[in-house]
């Protein structure tokens, strides 16, 4: 079974004055090229497209879907800036979790690519290369950086920099004139 298309409202096709119209109401006149087509959407629908002039979007048309409800007069349903054949768009998203799987299969292979390179002809590794992996496993801090009892040297016990036990004088008094009120 074939089915036809509907028929084209004509009052659709020729509602170019009243997509031009609504583009002026988002965009500059300035902006707005020559009819260029149109497009049928479906339940009555019609897309018509004008040739775009704005220099960051080549190959890109304003488009003004516009359709008649109950033999009323043409109205706009809505408009946008559709890209065409050629235009520059982003490319697809990757969800960061592939993105992340890619980089670190990457940051791998580099890894083992720097193994192999330090791997001698003999197959030895050489002196300069243990001693660049001991300064891996050397820690930042030292013995002077705690106390006697193993725990972190704090500046008057504080915590970051915070000294939780201070209390602020002025909070004291703020608090005094609150309970005068």
């Amino acid at each position: 079974m074939t089915s036809t298309p509907d028929p084209v409202d004509e009052r659709l096709l020729a509602a170019h004055d009243l997509a031009r119209a609504a583009l002026l109401e988002v965009t500059p006149e300035a902006s707005i090229g020559e009819p260029a087509g149109y497009t049928l959407e479906d339940g009555g629908v019609v897309s018509l497209r004008f040739a775009n002039r704005l220099s960051g979007y080549p190959n890109w048309f304003w488009t003004v879907s516009v359709a008649v409800v109950d033999d009323a007069e043409p109205t706009v349903l809505e408009v946008e800036l559709m890209p065409g054949d050629g235009a520059l768009l982003a490319p697809e998203w990757v969800p960061w979790a592939e993105r992340l799987a890619e980089y670190q299969a990457a940051q791998a292979a580099l890894a083992e690519a720097q193994g192999d390179a330090a791997v001698d002809a003999d197959g030895d590794l050489d002196e300069d290369d243990l001693d660049d992996e001991e300064d891996d496993d050397e820690d930042d801090l030292d013995a002077a950086d705690f106390d006697s009892d193993g725990s972190p040297i704090l500046h008057s016990g504080d915590v970051d920099g915070v000294d939780i036990d201070e209390l602020d004088e002025s909070a004291d008094d703020l608090d005094e004139d609150d309970d005068e009120d």
